[in-house]
């Protein structure tokens, strides 16, 4: 059975290196994952996209990313980090490549298929916590995750430098830079990674696996808390692009830098989150965090003026939601059975991405609906985020 160090040392040769690079590796594919979210703006001009089908399609690659990760997460556990990192940034680059073909030739349906097998890219965290898990102490593993979740910040380059990239180089060409940096990045991990000297391979099968982290009361209490965390962060940095121009009126590229900034700030808060859990606990974090979201979520409704209101509103938006992604993770690596933590991860990061899959369809469905612009679903933001408080106040989670 696959076994974490729960009596490890400090240090063990090779530590930093492996975070590093899974954290690389991991930066890389959610670039990948994100690739579509930074040119909604461009796809709903050239494809003349309803609210409802732009939402779409900025959130489908999500839903493999989401689903996906159930399946990652137990096989990190059979056949190791280094293996399954390779493996999944290597099958994502053709699907990169085939989002491009796909907005060459104006197709929404061939974006809608491609951007759906795109999602394997969002798979490779419920791959990295395990893996980042069995190299570090109890101890230490709130900030050894927070560190590797940090990777999150390939949506801020991919938020940054697609649409840039696109004016320097091409649409189609930008694709083609994209996927050979994955095929890099899936050749850093073959020979740079190395799993931990006592990780060992799970001898159970993958479903009946899954299946036992399903049953674990403690798998569902972190997956509500992770799908309004990271949640939010993942709705906010596939939307907020369309939401800016929408409310702000700002290009595609000046919609790309203030998401790009909204994306950095929630990936530096994270190795924060983690580390203040390892230090305060990871209850207290959490609290925190959910009720900054709740607040500025009230906040941004009421559109705070460009660019000093609104900008530092999304900026402490995205610093509540990263310390909450931390430490919701730094309690699962405390939480979780040693030779369950991959499937853990998958569940919990699968409810995750589903809770950025949804909102920016009810974004778009609700645009102008009852409240002003986006009021109405940044009205249902702020109710889960108190419930989720609530919830992390009141209830005996310690409890697995």
């Amino acid at each position: 059975m696959a076994t974490t160090e729960a009596s490890a040392p400090t240090a063990i040769r090779g530590q930093s290196r492996n975070l590093a690079a899974a954290t690389v590796a991991f930066g890389i594919s959610f670039w990948a994952w994100n690739v579509i979210a930074p040119l909604g703006v461009h796809y709903t001009e050239l494809l003349s996209l309803s609210g409802g089908q732009k939402a779409f399609l900025v959130a489908i690659p999500v839903l493999v990313g989401s689903l996906g990760r159930i399946i990652a997460g137990a096989l990190a556990d059979k056949f190791g980090g280094r293996l399954m990192f390779t493996v999944l940034l290597a099958l994502t680059a053709p699907f990169v490549i085939l989002v491009g073909v796909a907005g060459a030739a104006a197709s929404y349906p061939l974006l809608l298929i491609f951007g759906f097998l795109l999602g394997i890219a969002g798979t490779t965290f419920a791959v990295g916590i395990p893996f980042v898990n069995a190299w570090y102490p109890p101890a230490k593993r709130g900030m050894a995750t927070g560190i590797f979740g940090a990777g999150m910040g390939g949506t801020a380059f991919s938020a940054f430098f697609t649409p840039r990239f696109v004016e320097w180089f091409g649409y189609f060409a930008t694709h083609l830079i994209i996927a050979v940096a994955v095929l890099l990045g899936a050749a850093m991990c073959w020979f740079a990674l190395r799993n931990a000297p006592s990780w060992r391979p799970s001898d159970l099968p993958v479903l009946p696996k899954i299946a036992g982290a399903a049953r674990l009361a403690i798998t569902w209490k972190m997956a509500f808390l992770y799908g309004i965390c990271f949640g939010g962060f993942v709705a906010f940095s596939t939307y907020l692009p369309s939401y800016i121009k929408d409310v702000y009126s700002f290009n595609l590229t000046e919609a790309g830098t203030r998401t790009a900034i909204f994306a950095i700030t929630a990936v530096i808060a994270r190795p924060i989150g983690g580390a203040l859990s390892d230090r305060l606990g990871p209850r207290q974090v959490v609290a925190i965090s959910l009720a900054g979201t709740a607040i500025l979520a009230v906040v941004v409704a009421f559109q705070p003026p460009p660019d000093l209101g609104s900008g530092s509103t999304f900026v402490l938006l995205a610093l509540f939601l990263g310390l909450g992604t931390g430490g919701v993770f730094a309690w699962v690596a405390v939480l979780a059975p040693p030779d369950r933590v991959g499937s853990v991860t998958g569940v919990v990061g699968a409810v995750g991405g589903l809770g950025g899959f949804f909102p920016p369809l009810i974004m778009g469905a609700t645009y102008q609906v009852l409240l002003p612009d986006y009021g109405f679903g940044l009205g249902l933001l702020t109710l889960l985020a108190a419930g989720g408080l609530a919830f992390t106040l009141l209830n005996r989670i310690d409890r697995a």
